[in-house]
């Protein structure tokens, strides 16, 4: 084949600085080297751009210095580019060496310094550095009034945002909203975001991810109809992981696949953080087939990807191929994080893996070098009182290298009802207690623990301490959503108004149950009360009443899917079993450590929760 002169040409068109700035920009650093290097005439715009490439990469700031000192006639943007990169790898004290030495500085020069600073957790150099700045722009008032916001002085915050001479920045707005949003003050939040004179994308997106930080889901959700419906801004894969976020919190199913047909529509579809973020919301809301399908057409998955399913397989106790699939991940070249070892000690911990958890834990260290964390330590304390070995989980509890989270001392008390250990109870509630005197939860276990023990004097004795210290007991409950509505169940409910329908549907179920062995499990009745009692309030609740209200409502061999805000109570496990057995349903109910797939008169979890 003979090329045409024109297209010979073409062929033998060098690599230019365009070629190295292209590569950086879609963030593919070894192709970057490999155009630099290929650019027979480097200007000081080639080196910078390869330079950019270096300094927005964590760990790459020697590569970035090394490169920096071939540069024949470095200038203001090779300067600041080095400074940003000091930066975003950590080392303050390396950016102001540099600082001092420029030849000579611009106003990207002081506001790089202005940012760095504040990132970095250095508000009072920041402040100095604004104050001494020849000439400021937007883009430092920006950086200091999202620095002070970051720190959470609203007060002093907002009178910058006062002080500032042009008002008309989305960016400052943001940062005012962000600001209230990180410290709570929702109200206050919406009140700049109602009075900003221009949005972006990142405004709106501050409002939806703001919703979810404050456990308003509902109101993320309805933000984000507002943006799609509207046509206000086009959301961008940040949006989507928060939205979907909002719809795991809020176990809405029905929106989440709606927001999956959304994205199906767009480029979006093929976002890495957007397929990882519907991953994971199918996982938490119970389906697991369609979050497993989902994976499976990634076109590209991160460790990010990768720790999302391994953790759904947890969650939902399917332990065993939660641990395939850390096998398959390794075997694909992809390097486990140590988010990806809490995922796969959450795996054992459900299916009772101990031995194979523990070699975990080792070859994290020995083999990854990753330092376990206060999340790899509760794990393994949790998995140590699940296999009743308590003795040695308080002994890992005492030895570790900082404070135990307060979720350890909740795994130790909940596994001392299980075994009846009131000695490590009450050293495990008394931890808990002095953490946050606050923690109903550590009250009400070590109540039950006594109540369980028929210890009704000490259990008088610990609800008079939670009345002293005024504390609110988190009161259970549990909901269903059913085309689009969510229907929420309390123990011995009486607003439902279906309630008597319920009733009925629970008395014959009660009935169907008892005659293939159903025995109400009394110490799950936690009132001292007659026997006929406990068992009435057993069947009452909040669980119980959420099935028989699935039951009646939806057709035979419908999937139900049901969500508690508490741990399930261990009678409505069994009253589940025999229930998914009699009705032949598969039900799935989440609670707050996991799924519990019942099928046939059985469980996912093995009993073992």
């Amino acid at each position: 084949m003979t090329l045409r002169p024109s297209l010979l040409a073409v062929a033998r068109r060098p690599v230019t600085t365009a070629a190295v700035a292209a590569a950086v920009r879609r963030g593919d650093l070894a192709g970057a080297e490999e155009a630099f290097s290929s650019t027979p005439r480097k200007t000081t715009a080639t080196y910078n751009c390869l330079l950019a490439g270096y300094a927005r990469t964590p760990g790459r700031l020697a590569d970035a210095r090394h490169l920096f000192d071939r540069i024949p006639h470095p200038d203001t943007v090779s300067y600041n580019t080095l400074l940003s990169g000091y930066f975003a790898n950590g080392d303050v004290d390396g950016a102001w060496r540099l600082f001092s030495v420029m030849p000579a500085r611009d106003v990207t020069s002081w506001n790089t310094m202005l940012s760095g600073l504040s990132k970095n957790g250095a508000l009072e150099e920041a402040k100095a550095v604004f104050a001494a700045m020849p000439a400021r722009n937007a883009v430092s008032w920006n950086a200091m009034v999202a620095a002070l916001a970051c720190s959470g002085d609203m007060g002093t915050a907002e009178e910058w945002f006062r002080s500032a001479p042009q008002k008309e920045d989305a960016i400052l707005w943001t940062a005012m909203v962000s600001g209230y949003m990180d410290t709570g003050n929702v109200q206050k939040a919406m009140e700049f975001f109602e009075a900003m004179p221009v949005r972006n994308l990142v405004s709106w997106n501050a409002v939806v991810a703001g919703y979810v930080k404050n456990l308003c889901p509902g109101d993320a959700l309805r933000v984000f109809k507002t943006m799609v419906e509207d046509g206000v801004v086009q959301p961008n894969p940040s949006t989507l992981s928060s939205v979907l976020l909002g719809c795991s919190n809020l176990s809405a199913l029905g929106f989440g696949r709606q927001v999956h047909q959304w994205c199906m529509k767009l480029p979006l579809s093929r976002s890495v953080t957007v397929g990882t973020s519907l991953v994971s919301m199918y996982c938490k809301c119970g389906n697991l087939e369609d979050a497993w399908r989902l994976f499976n057409e990634m076109h590209t998955r991160d460790v990010v990807a990768w720790n999302a399913m391994i953790s759904g397989y947890a969650q939902h106790g399917h332990g065993g191929q939660a641990i395939k699939l850390f096998e398959k991940m390794k075997d694909e070249g992809v390097a486990p994080n140590w988010v990806t070892f809490v995922s796969v000690l959450t795996a054992c911990i459900h299916t009772g893996l101990c031995d194979f958890g523990m070699q975990c834990f080792q070859a994290m260290q020995e083999i990854y070098g990753i330092e376990p964390r206060v999340d790899h330590y509760s794990c393994m304390v949790d998995l140590l009182c699940r296999a009743g070995l308590l003795e040695r989980a308080v002994n890992m509890i005492r030895s570790m290298p900082f404070e135990p989270h307060p979720s350890a001392y909740g795994t130790l008390l909940a596994s001392c009802r299980v075994y009846k250990n009131l000695e490590f109870a009450e050293f495990a509630a008394g931890k808990l207690i002095e953490q946050d005197p606050q923690n109903a939860g550590a009250y009400v276990q070590l109540a039950n623990i006594y109540a369980v023990a028929n210890r009704w004097a000490d259990v008088s004795r610990v609800r008079r301490w939670m009345k002293d210290n005024a504390v609110v007991k988190t009161p259970g409950y549990s909901w269903i959503e059913l085309k689009g509505v969510r229907h929420e169940f309390r123990s011995n409910d009486r607003l439902h108004p279906q309630l008597h329908l319920i009733h009925e549907k629970l008395d014959r179920l009660e009935e169907l149950m008892k005659a293939i062995g159903y025995v109400p499990d009394l110490d799950f009745a936690l009132h001292d009360v007659e026997e006929s009692l406990k068992v009435q309030m057993l069947m009452r609740h909040s669980e119980k009443l959420a099935i028989a209200f699935g039951l009646i409502s939806t057709p035979p061999g419908m999937t139900l899917r049901i969500f508690k805000n508490l741990r399930v109570c261990g009678d409505c496990h069994n009253a589940a079993k025999l229930i998914s057995k009699i009705e032949d349903r598969e039900i799935i109910l989440r609670d707050t450590t996991r799924f519990h797939h019942f099928r046939g008169g059985h469980c996912s979890c093995g009993d073992y929760w």
